[in-house]
């Protein structure tokens, strides 16, 4: 799921081979889902393919990196309106034979009253990410039919996007689960928004190791957001697992104006913010709230205003 205004929209997508159908059932038995699992991070990137971009009757191409994924900034000619549209792409490989896919993209409008960046691991998805035997026992017997979001957070998220209020999820998690949470939010009624993920991994290690890593790319792509709705407001969603507090603080810093709020869901006894935080964004009027539930996130949007009683 790509994204983008009315004159310059962001489409990212991979060429993989070996790369099965994933269609999971609530009735999976564990042996499927570590299968699955396993599967997602041992398909072969295809580098360097040249790819075609069709959008309505206008044609763009890209090219895969050495991972055998593309992003494009695509500029089109034709005005688009605030929505989801579909986007095309095709292949040819040696033998000239044609692949084709179907994404889609999100045209935000002027009629946003503001936009929610969320992550997702403990903040959304039950995920253990601090543990690592609990968080991998998840990944390896789960899918997502059977793993479960933290209890109200689909109610809460469906008010926040009353009207065309976007969402966009910002999330440590790789490209390699991108059909597993986009089919988790599915089943779970969480509003649908662009997944902005980290890049491509292959491997066993990589698996075991999964959401790990330097966060550092989060700040990068809400600072591309921030960028690329220069009018937009923002609430953040994040927890106090993976340095999130951290990552939104500089946000503050840099786009001052643009946040509206930050909740931080409490994992295990880590407060993620020490009273220095608290008073920089006390002194930028924008609230921080550290929370044990989402009901309390629900309460305190309901009384600022950004959910319609």
């Amino acid at each position: 799921m790509g994204y983008g205004n009315q004159s310059l929209i962001y489409l990212k997508g991979g060429v993989l081979e070996n790369r099965p159908e994933f269609d999971s059932k609530a009735t999976d038995k564990r042996r499927k889902n570590f299968r699955i699992m396993l599967s997602r991070y041992l398909s072969s990137p295809i580098p360097e393919m040249k790819v075609q971009i069709i959008l309505g009757d206008e044609t763009f191409t890209t090219q895969t990196d050495e991972y055998g994924y593309f992003s494009a900034w695509v500029e089109p000619k034709q005005n688009l309106e605030p929505g989801w549209h579909s986007v095309n792409y095709t292949i040819d490989d040696e033998d000239h034979k044609t692949y084709r896919a179907e994404g889609e993209f999100l045209i935000v409008g002027e009629k946003a009253e503001f936009g929610t960046i969320s992550d997702i691991d403990d903040t959304i998805l039950v995920s253990h990410a601090t543990q690592f035997i609990k968080k991998f026992r998840l990944i390896m017997t789960k899918n997502a039919k059977t793993r479960l979001p933290f209890e109200g957070v689909a109610e809460f998220y469906n008010e926040l996007k009353a009207q065309e209020n976007p969402f966009f999820y910002v999330s440590s998690s790789e490209w390699n689960l991108y059909e597993f949470l986009q089919d988790f939010f599915r089943v779970r009624n969480i509003p649908k928004g662009p997944f902005l993920l980290q890049e491509y991994k292959s491997g066993l290690r990589d698996l075991l190791f999964t959401g790990g890593g330097s966060h550092q790319h989060k700040q990068d792509k809400i600072k591309r957001l921030m960028t690329l709705f220069p009018k937009l407001k923002f609430i953040l969603i994040g927890d106090s697992g993976q340095r999130d507090t951290e990552i939104y603080r500089q946000a503050l810093h840099e786009f001052p104006d643009r946040i509206l709020a930050v909740y931080i869901r409490k994992i295990g006894k880590k407060d993620d913010f020490d009273q220095k935080t608290s008073q920089e964004f006390e002194e930028k009027g924008v609230p921080l709230l550290l929370l044990e539930s989402t009901e309390e996130a629900a309460i305190h949007a309901k009384k600022m205003g950004f959910v319609k009683v």
